[in-house]
């Protein structure tokens, strides 16, 4: 029987907890907006550079480059010192 993809991104995606974390980073996006920092469509991301989405403090906060930020070790320190 063929995987149902859609079905597991739902399940996941669709948690509270999950909903929360992309609410937190869709936030940090606008504030770094309304700082000047990045704009739409600009290739760029913003880095929470504890690896918290959830800590949105102006100090955590940084613009970097889509592949910079997407490459990062996955390991229990979310590649972050």
């Amino acid at each position: 029987m063929p995987r149902n993809y859609k079905n597991e991104y739902q399940a996941y995606q669709g948690t509270p907890e999950q909903r929360k974390k992309n609410d937190a980073r869709k936030a940090a996006r606008r504030k770094m907006e309304a700082a000047g920092k990045v704009k739409k469509h600009d290739g760029k991301d913003i880095d929470h550079k504890n690896g918290n989405p959830k800590d949105n403090s102006s100090k955590n906060l940084r613009v970097q480059a889509k592949s910079t930020n997407r490459s990062f070790p996955r390991n229990k320190n979310a590649g972050k010192k």
